[in-house]
C-alpha cells in the first residue's frame, strides 16, 4: 500500500510532467482570418491534439509574414503557413511546392500522403524545429489581367508579381521575360486591382479570399502549393510529431474534396486554356527552373527524386521519366 508521502509525490511528478507540455499557442496564418478555411481545420486540429498531450491555443493571423516572424522568435510554440515560408524551416517538406513538381491532384495525394510515412520522421525534424503536417492548398495558377495573355510564352515584358522570399519565383520570372515586382500576399491584389502588376501566382482559395477584380486564370498550374504546421518539439510531448502527422493523413479526403468545390466554384469565363504546345514551352520552363533551383540547395534533392518518381509511376511516357538531370 502507498503510503500519502509517495501518493504525494507521485501526483507532483505528473503535475510537472504535464505542466512542461501545457498551453501551446499555434499561430494561423490565414487570408480570411478566424473566418478562413484553414482557421476552422485547425480548430478541429486544436481538438484532436488534446489526444496527444498538447493544450493547444489558436492565434489567427492575416499576414503570414508577422506570423512567420512570432515563431522564429518564439513567440508561437507552432505555426500553420505555406509550405513556400516553411521552406526555411524544413527544406525537404517545403520542396513538395517546388515549380512544376506536382502537375495535378493525384500525384499531390500521393507525395502529401507519403509525408506522414514514419521512414520520413527524420526528414521532418531540422534543427529546433519539426513539421507535424502537410495539407493541400491546390494547385497555383497564373491569374493575369488580359485574357490575351493566355500563355508563359506570352508574358515577356509584363509585370509579375513576386514573393521576395520565393527565390525559385524570380529564377522563372526571369525565363521568361517579364518585369519582377515585389508583392506580398497581404497587398498583391490590391496591387493587381490598381494595375501595378499584371500577373500573379496564386492557388484558388487565395484568387477568392483576396478580392481579385477583373481577372482571367490561365488553366495551367505552375505548382502545388501546401500548408503546413511546424513546431518548436521541446515545447510538446515525445512522439507528438508522429501523431499529428497521421492524423493530418486522415483528413486528407475532406480537404481535397473542399478544394475540388472551391475550383469549380470559379466562373467557367474566368478561366484561359493554353495550345499543347504552350503546355510543353510551361512545362519545360518550370522543370529547367526546378533543377536549378535542386542545384542551389533552394529545393530538397532528396524531395525532387521523390516528386520525379511519382510523376513517372504516374506516366511511364513522359520525356522526362529518360532523363538522368534531376
Amino acid at each position: 500500500m502507498k503510503t500519502a508521502f509517495q501518493l504525494l509525490s507521485a501526483t507532483a511528478i505528473l503535475a510537472i510532467a504535464t505542466s512542461s507540455y501545457a498551453g501551446q499557442k499555434l499561430c494561423v496564418f490565414d487570408p480570411l482570418g478566424t473566418q478562413g478555411d484553414a482557421y476552422f481545420f485547425m480548430k478541429d486540429y486544436a481538438v484532436a491534439a488534446k489526444q496527444w498531450g498538447a493544450d493547444i491555443t489558436l492565434k489567427p493571423y492575416t499576414d503570414d509574414e508577422r506570423a512567420n516572424e512570432d515563431f522564429t522568435l518564439g513567440k508561437c510554440d507552432a505555426l500553420l503557413t505555406t509550405g513556400i515560408r516553411t521552406r526555411q524551416f524544413n527544406n525537404f517538406s517545403g520542396s513538395i511546392d517546388s515549380a512544376g513538381g506536382i502537375p495535378n491532384e493525384n500525384i499531390a495525394k500521393m507525395v502529401i500522403a507519403l509525408m506522414a510515412n514514419p521512414k520520413l520522421a527524420k526528414e521532418m525534424v531540422s534543427q529546433d524545429t519539426e513539421v507535424v503536417g502537410v495539407s493541400p492548398l491546390g494547385m497555383a495558377y497564373a491569374v493575369v489581367n488580359n485574357s490575351n495573355i493566355n500563355a508563359l510564352a506570352k508574358m515577356n515584358g509584363k509585370r509579375f508579381g513576386i514573393l521576395e522570399y520565393d527565390t525559385a519565383q524570380r529564377l522563372i520570372v526571369d525565363k521568361m521575360g517579364a518585369v519582377p515586382v515585389p508583392v506580398t500576399l497581404s497587398t498583391m491584389a490590391n496591387q493587381f486591382n490598381a494595375g501595378q502588376i499584371d500577373i500573379v501566382d496564386l492557388p484558388i482559395y487565395a484568387y477568392k479570399a483576396l478580392g481579385f477584380k477583373s481577372a482571367s486564370i490561365l488553366n495551367f498550374p505552375v505548382a502545388y502549393l501546401t500548408t503546413q504546421i511546424t513546431i518548436h518539439p521541446a515545447k510538446f510531448p515525445n512522439g507528438y510529431g508522429q501523431k499529428s502527422r497521421t492524423w493530418m493523413v486522415g483528413q486528407l479526403d475532406r480537404q481535397f474534396k473542399s478544394i475540388d468545390q472551391l475550383e469549380k466554384s470559379v466562373d467557367s469565363k474566368v478561366w484561359v486554356n493554353g495550345s499543347r504546345a504552350d503546355i510543353m514551352f510551361a512545362t519545360k520552363i518550370l522543370r529547367v527552373a526546378r533543377i536549378s533551383m535542386a542545384k542551389e540547395g533552394a529545393y530538397s534533392p532528396r524531395m525532387m527524386t521523390i516528386l520525379k518518381k511519382t510523376r513517372c509511376l504516374k506516366d511511364p511516357s513522359n520525356f522526362e521519366c529518360a532523363l538522368r538531370d534531376e
